[in-house]
């Protein structure tokens, strides 16, 4: 079911096109919401702005409200976590900067990959990834693409599985930032932050609520209640902890391909009573 309950008003604030590890152009993505009745949309490709513009031209084009969107990573005591950023002002400068940077360890990590994954003979795989990357920095995803193509693999799958996943010769980590650091350009940029499917760090009951106390701390103000994909039970312990803390709440299907039932644009589980929707706090908020 999709959130809020009036059927006129379908809001996705998590979803990747091909600017990051989707497969789908910002354009094509676009169009698939549409199609799905979804009538607010946020981009939120990882670590950058890439795919905005082209976003908002398809979307003016459809009749839909593209709001500004990113999925920023970031670490919070030796953990890889994910914060939302909606609403910012994307031609803030330091905003800018600080995304150029997040880009350039990406690229260190792409070709760390490809560096990894050389005793597989694929011919010029960095540049093969990038070109299913939409030419933007390639991540996992799309070298599971090239070694699909390449015939090393059959599936996607069973590239994770052998060469991919996690403790696997192409599992690299970056060196994100702090949590405190990426709140801030957020922030600062005159957005919102919001943690990112916070079920999905399997991180015990305890430590998730020392992340949440530590995240408004740095300026967070918002919680992804409903993604795809969850189980009723994490959807309940979010919404709580949301309701507690006094958090904003988000919801999106982090939508990345088509074809996984589970998490399709605008599907989205509905979001528990007694909550405040991140989207009444926009710069133009969505009416209730």
């Amino acid at each position: 079911m999709t959130i809020p309950q009036d059927p006129q008003t379908c809001i996705d604030l998590h979803c990747h096109s091909t600017a990051s590890d989707g497969a789908l152009s910002p354009e094509e993505l676009v169009a698939r919401a549409s199609a799905q009745g979804v009538t607010h949309l946020a981009l939120t490709d990882h670590d950058t702005i890439a795919g905005l513009s082209a976003a908002k031209l398809a979307a003016s084009d459809e009749g839909m409200e593209l709001i500004n969107g990113i999925e920023l990573s970031c670490v919070w005591r030796s953990h890889t976590i994910h914060v939302v950023g909606l609403d910012f002002d994307e031609r803030q400068e330091a905003f800018r900067a600080a995304l150029a940077r997040q880009n350039d360890n990406r690229w260190q990590r792409a070709r760390l990959i490809a560096d990894k994954l050389a005793k597989l003979n694929v011919p010029d795989l960095l540049d093969r990834a990038t070109a299913f990357a939409g030419g933007d920095v390639p991540g996992r995803p799309h070298f599971a693409s090239v070694l699909v193509e390449a015939e090393v693999v059959p599936r996607p799958a069973h590239a994770f599985k052998r060469y991919l996943g996690t403790g696997k010769p192409g599992d690299v980590k970056a060196c994100w930032p702090e949590l405190a650091e990426v709140v801030e350009w957020i922030v600062q940029a005159g957005g919102i932050a919001v943690l990112a499917h916070p079920r999905k760090y399997r991180l015990t009951a305890t430590k998730l609520r020392e992340l949440v106390k530590d995240f408004q701390a740095v300026g967070g103000q918002g919680i992804e209640v409903s993604v795809s994909g969850q189980s009723s039970g994490d959807l309940g312990f979010v919404a709580e902890l949301a309701r507690r803390q006094g958090l904003w709440a988000s919801q999106g299907s982090d939508f990345h391909f088509p074809g996984a039932p589970w998490c399709e644009l605008g599907r989205i589980m509905k979001m528990p009573d007694g909550l405040e929707p991140v989207w009444q706090h926009f710069r133009e908020p969505v009416p209730a």
